[in-house]
């Protein structure tokens, strides 16, 4: 296409476009580690007394690279350590805080938790958690997403319900693979 392109511009007499590239913006430090988003993130969420120098460094250039970083990492910080220490009388002074940010996401954030303060409190101190629960359905929906359009519930038992887990896994079978099928059948 675009050689076609060429030939008509030079038959109507016009002139060749060229392509101008623009230089990238330059590399300060190429001999520092690169971090992911998700890196990122989480180098935010440590707990400081974890932190080495290098990533301590890291974070503070962060902090200085844009204000909206720096209150970004000032709230997830806060609401972190509040996490931590268990301590649902300071969950409505960060509330206050998100709020009132100029981020909207942690505004959104803030009106989302208001709305069902009692249920963010009871998680903040209460011991138990759904993770376990929630781990099993995530599995679930993994398989259903891998089976799609292939079996009916029957098949989905049979992976889900009877599969062998960690330390229950089955030893070869002396039957022929057509024999096994046959058998879970």
């Amino acid at each position: 296409m675009l050689g076609y392109l060429t030939q008509l511009r030079k038959a109507q007499g016009l002139a060749l476009r060229t392509r101008t590239v623009s230089p990238g913006p330059p590399v300060t430090d190429p001999s520092g580690q690169c971090y992911t988003p998700r890196q990122a993130t989480w180098l935010v969420l440590r707990q400081p007394d974890h932190l080495t120098a290098e990533e301590q460094v890291l974070l503070d250039r962060l902090r200085q690279a844009h204000p909206a970083f720096a209150q970004a990492m000032v709230l997830t910080e806060g609401f972190a350590r509040l996490l931590r220490a268990r301590q649902p009388e300071r969950l409505a002074a960060w509330l206050q805080q998100a709020a009132t940010s100029s981020l909207a996401a942690f505004r959104r954030l803030a009106k989302s938790f208001q709305r069902d303060e009692a249920a963010v409190k009871a998680g903040v101190t209460l011991p138990w958690s759904t993770s376990p629960v929630e781990g099993h359905i995530n599995r679930l929906k993994m398989l259903k997403r891998q089976m799609f359009g292939r079996a009916r519930l029957d098949l989905l038992s049979r992976r889900f319900l009877r599969a062998p887990r960690g330390d229950q896994a089955q030893v070869g079978d002396a039957r022929g693979p057509s024999q096994v099928h046959a058998a879970a059948a």
